[in-house]
């Protein structure tokens, strides 16, 4: 018998890494099939972004029937995973995402980022960026050929969002194209009608609220960190802690507005709370709102979409992007 590999690293409940460099995940690594969604109308597809950086891939929807003259929101979507599980095709962001295109009639580009440990922070951050470059490179002028874009979206409707790491990467996506080249074909900078920030992965270094209590949950959430970010600057580092010095000022949020959706039993809970506080005290432009799901815990969504506060969130983002219910959101 083969003797068993040494064990390097253990980051429950996600990976382990062996000495030998082999990784193993335990969670995220199902996949479904793109297509017709028999249930929504939905249609899906995977398509290559290839861009400078590298080759990234996305999983596209779109209602089934779309009138020819039609021009839908778009949203561009990063799923969550800790920054090193999951993917666009893994069933249960498949699921949400058909669901949400059904409820909004929108389309959405689902990004496809590499993960840690293989492709350390900020990779993701990157890979995010080029996809978003792509999105808009299909702005009337522009270089894009993907046709779904070019027929049936709006990109004066625009709107990035996530759920937990994937809405940090949102928030630094927003902070990017502040100071970016990014230019639709009339020379005017592209701007972000708005964010959707599912129960957002933020942290830091010292305890804030119900993180004090919670001693267990916070050193797990302090170690997925330093793994995926190898930073001499740990859970203060700018990318998790928008807070700390060096980080830049939420004033420069490049969108129209901001909703973050919060979870009561959330160990991010109070991060999510204390972002939606200091943008609103920044002196950004935008409109924020903030909205707690009593009585649930992180993602909720994902892993019981069949319960009511699931089908709640889901219909309020689709409202959200379709300015048809903002006011009472």
């Amino acid at each position: 018998m083969a003797p068993s590999k040494e064990i390097s690293k253990e980051l429950f409940p996600y990976l382990r890494v062996y000495k030998d460099g082999t990784i193993e995940r335990y969670a995220g690594t199902e996949v479904t099939a793109a297509g017709l969604d028999s249930q929504t109308g939905v249609l899906s597809k995977d398509v290559s972004l290839i861009t400078p950086q590298t080759t990234i891939s996305a999983r596209l929807y779109r209602p089934y029937f779309i009138n020819n003259d039609q021009k839908l929101p778009l949203l561009v979507y990063f799923h969550g995973g800790a920054f090193c599980i999951a993917s666009p095709a893994e069933p249960r962001y498949h699921h949400c995402l058909n669901q949400l295109v059904f409820q909004g009639k929108i389309i959405v580009v689902s990004v496809d980022y590499r993960l840690a440990p293989e492709h350390p922070l900020p990779a993701a951050y990157d890979d995010s960026w080029a996809s978003l470059q792509w999105v808009f490179s299909h702005v009337d002028g522009g270089t894009g050929t993907e046709e779904w874009l070019e027929d049936y979206a709006d990109f004066e409707q625009v709107f990035l969002a996530g759920d937990s790491a994937g809405a940090n990467i949102a928030h630094h996506l927003a902070l990017r194209m502040k100071d970016s080249n990014m230019q639709a074909s009339n020379k005017k900078k592209q701007k972000l009608q708005g964010i959707a920030m599912i129960h957002p992965y933020f942290w830091g270094k010292d305890p804030i609220g119900e993180e004090a209590n919670q001693s267990e949950k916070k050193s797990m959430v302090d170690n997925w960190w330093k793994f995926v970010c190898p930073s001499n600057k740990g859970c203060d580092d700018p990318y998790i802690n928008p807070f700390v010095k060096g980080a830049a000022s939420l004033k420069e949020l490049a969108t129209e507005s901001v909703l973050i959706f919060v979870a009561e039993r959330d160990i991010l809970c109070e991060r999510g709370k204390l972002y939606y506080e200091n943008l609103v005290k920044s002196g950004w432009q935008g409109k924020a709102q903030i909205v707690e799901t009593k009585g649930e815990d992180h993602v909720f969504h994902i892993f019981k979409p069949d319960c009511e506060n699931a089908y709640l969130l889901i219909k309020r983002w689709a409202s959200y992007i379709n300015r048809s219910n903002i006011g009472s959101l």
